[in-house]
This record gives structure tokens, C-alpha cells and sequence, in this order.
């Protein structure tokens, strides 16, 4: 079966999660990504916990299937030329270094371009390539604190929290993805390639202002709401007698579902809740009905019961139990796949369910280095006299 983006292929300068997400999912749909590591110890996120019991890191094991790892040692000379050559060779070159790293080294876009004008060429930071916060160090957390998303997560009264996942991340690597995926579709029309400069505080930002917006009308700084929603009510996570249900209601007709679910339709003509609008003005009313019938209401009960009147609504279930759920099952998000040292390990399968070319996660990581003879000799056409004297030279 052929694949997507068969015949695409990728230089991959990335480290740690969004730069090597983004590789992960263009593998994971067809392209060929070579990844670069440095030579001996290979990319630091190969010894991040939590670990496999051999030795793994599952965090590598997750954003790496598939791809072929050669070792490169960029600050040489002569490994800078070979990157040149590889990049000549590349449809796509992918990197979150800390911006303007690439360009020291003499690899950055214009070098890059020059060398290869139909490259794309994306990169991935906190802050983005320009502006006056590009040069600050950022992880994750920073990515989400600056993009507004922890100003708005958590309760009233309580700490601002980040989201219980790395999404500033994550982010950062579809949106490269998405632009990535625009930039080959405008190349096949003009035949050019392109720069891509993706911003994690861009991706949480964008994220957290629709909901935010009317802050520019009234300069009122949004207030932390925990699990509920400003705009909806009943929206949110709800008491029960033995745990939460989570109940979600954003149409008239879906509040009317409540009311018949609950046995309180002498509400439907209480004006405090007759519009979406009016519901979240008068959000503890709402909530305090729901919590009257939910007080005495075993979760399975609660969900039942507004499932038969098609309120959106479920259990919060813990992770053991998400990860036997049967529709994850059924829908292949978890599969066993054989690694080099651990064996058969389960790991997440893909979310790309499509009818000609699915996603593919079934996939091993490669080892450090695995495939140095076939990029080089094969891609660069070196003998093998050439890569033993660039491995004894610790320049691959």
C-alpha cells in the first residue's frame, strides 16, 4: 500500500518532543526522515524517563518509530559539508534549536535555500525566529504560561496550572506539520520551497483568545473557571455520589434534554435559563440544580439516565481504565510493536484512520547511527574506505 507522503524525504535536526513529534507524524504518513544524532550518545530524549524495564525511553520510543538515525557532528567542518549534501538531497529539513543556532553552524535557511531552492525548510521554537522574546530559553511550561493557556487553567481560588500534558509542545509540532504539509502543496504548483517559522507561544495563543476574545472589549482579565465553560452551562465536571460526570450542554434543545433527563421540565419556561446566552449569566443556578440531582446519583445512574435523553455526557474515567477501554482498543490506539532491546512494547497507534493511505506506527526506532552506511554511501555515494575514516575521525 503506498503511502501519503511516499517519496518525500526529510532531514531531521530535531531533539525532545516538538521537533521530533512533527518528524514522528510526516514518518508516520510516508516520508522518509533521516534523523540526526551526535555521534556516540545520539539525541539526549534517548534516556528520558519514564524508562522500559531494558532500558528505552518511552518518550523516544513514542516520537521516533520509523526513522533512519545517522550520527553527524555539525561543529566539524567536514560534517557541516556532509549536511550541506544531505540537505541538496532533502525535500523538507525540520529543526527546534534555539533560533539562530543552525545559521552559526552554517546551515540555516538562506545556506539551506541556496543550496537546494525548492527546500522546505521549518523551524520550531518557543518564542519564534524574530521578536524580542526569540532569544529566551523556553520548554513546554513556558510555552504555555506565555501563551496564555496556564492564565485561564486551573480554579478561581487556586494556582494557575499548565494542561496535564506537554501541549505547547505537541502544538508546535502539528502546527509545523500543518505548514509543512501547505508548503509541499504550494511547491508542486510553483515549484518553490519555503521557510516555516513556528512559535509555540503562537500555537497556545491562538488557542486560548476565541474563547477569551472579549477581553478587548472590556479589559476585565478572564477569570480561571476550572472545568466549567464562560459561555455554556451546564458545561463542565459534576458531583456525584461516588465520583464526576462530565456533562456538556451548548443548545437550547440540549438544556431541554437535561430537564427531561433530570424530571425538572417546570423549568423549561424559567426566563434565568431560557437562552445560552442567559444560562451562563446565571451559571450557580444552573449548577446548583444539577447538583440537587446528582447529590443522591451513582455516576453509571447519572450517565445512563442523560444518555437516553442524548445529552453529551460520561464517567471521568481513570488512565487504566481510558487504556482498556474497548472503542481505544478497537480503534488500534494502542499496538504492540517489536523494539531493539525491550522487545514487544505497547505504544500508541496512529489517529490518521484513511481509507488509501493510513498512518503507520508500527514501527521500531532505529539504533544510534543504524543507518550511516546507507545515507552516506547509498544517498552520498561515499565507499566504504570514506565512512570508516569519517567514523574514526568521530565526524559521523
Amino acid at each position: 500500500m503506498k503511502k501519503a507522503l511516499e517519496g518525500i524525504r526529510v532531514l531531521d535536526f530535531t531533539q525532545y518532543l516538538s521537533g521530533p513529534h512533527c518528524t514522528s507524524v510526516l514518518c508516520e504518513l510516508g516520508a522518509e526522515v533521516i534523523k540526526v544524532e551526535r555521534p556516540g550518545t545520539g539525541e539526549p530524549e534517548r534516556n528520558a524517563a519514564p524508562m522500559t524495564p531494558s532500558g528505552e525511553s518511552y518518550q523516544f520510543l513514542s516520537y521516533n518509530r520509523g526513522k533512519k538515525s545517522i550520527t553527524l557532528n555539525l561543529k566539524n567542518p567536514s560534517g557541516l559539508e556532509l549536511a550541506k549534501k544531505l540537505a541538496a538531497e532533502c525535500d523538507i529539513i525540520v529543526e527546534n534549536f534555539a533560533p539562530g543556532i543552525l545559521d552559526k553552524l552554517g546551515l540555516g535557511y538562506d545556506e539551506a535555500s541556496r543550496i537546494n531552492p525548492a527546500i522546505i525548510y521549518a523551524s520550531i521554537s518557543g518564542f519564534g525566529q524574530t521578536g524580542p522574546r526569540k532569544d529566551e530559553v523556553t520548554y513546554d511550561m513556558v510555552g504555555q504560561a506565555m501563551g496564555g493557556l496556564m492564565s485561564v487553567t486551573g480554579y478561581k481560588d487556586g494556582e494557575p496550572l499548565k494542561v496535564g500534558v506537554s501541549l505547547a509542545d505537541y502544538m508546535g509540532g502539528y502546527n509545523a506539520v500543518i505548514a509543512i504539509l501547505a508548503a509541499l502543496h504550494y511547491r508542486s504548483m510553483t515549484g518553490e520551497g519555503q521557510r516555516i517559522d513556528i512559535s509555540m507561544q503562537d500555537g497556545m495563543w491562538a488557542m486560548v483568545f476565541p474563547d477569551r476574545a472579549n477581553y478587548f472589549d472590556t479589559l476585565e482579565e478572564p477569570k480561571r473557571m476550572g472545568n466549567k465553560l464562560s459561555s455554556s452551562s451546564p458545561f463542565g465536571s459534576y458531583k456525584a455520589k461516588d465520583g464526576y460526570v462530565v456533562i456538556c450542554t451548548i443548545t437550547d434543545g440540549q438544556w431541554m434534554n437535561v430537564l427531561k433527563a433530570i424530571d425538572r421540565e417546570d423549568l423549561l419556561e424559567d426566563e434565568r435559563f431560557r437562552t445560552r446566552v442567559l444560562r451562563a449569566q446565571n451559571m450557580e443556578a444552573v449548577e446548583e440544580i444539577l447538583d440537587n440531582w446528582l447529590r443522591n446519583k451513582t455516576v453509571i445512574d447519572a450517565v445512563e439516565q442523560l444518555r437516553k435523553f442524548k445529552v453529551p455526557t460520561s464517567e471521568v474515567p481513570t488512565f487504566g481504565q481510558v487504556a482498556n477501554d474497548p472503542q481505544i482498543k478497537h480503534r488500534e490506539m494502542i499496538v504492540e510493536v517489536e523494539q531493539p532491546l525491550c522487545g514487544k512494547v505497547k505504544l500508541s497507534g496512529s489517529v490518521y484512520k484513511m481509507s488509501k493511505t493510513p498512518g503507520d506506527r508500527k514501527m521500531r526506532i532505529p539504533e544510534i547511527g543504524e543507518y550511516n552506511k546507507y545515507v552516506y554511501s547509498q544517498l552520498l555515494g561515499l565507499n566504504d574506505e570514506e565512512v570508516e575514516r569519517l567514523e574514526s575521525e568521530e565526524i559521523i
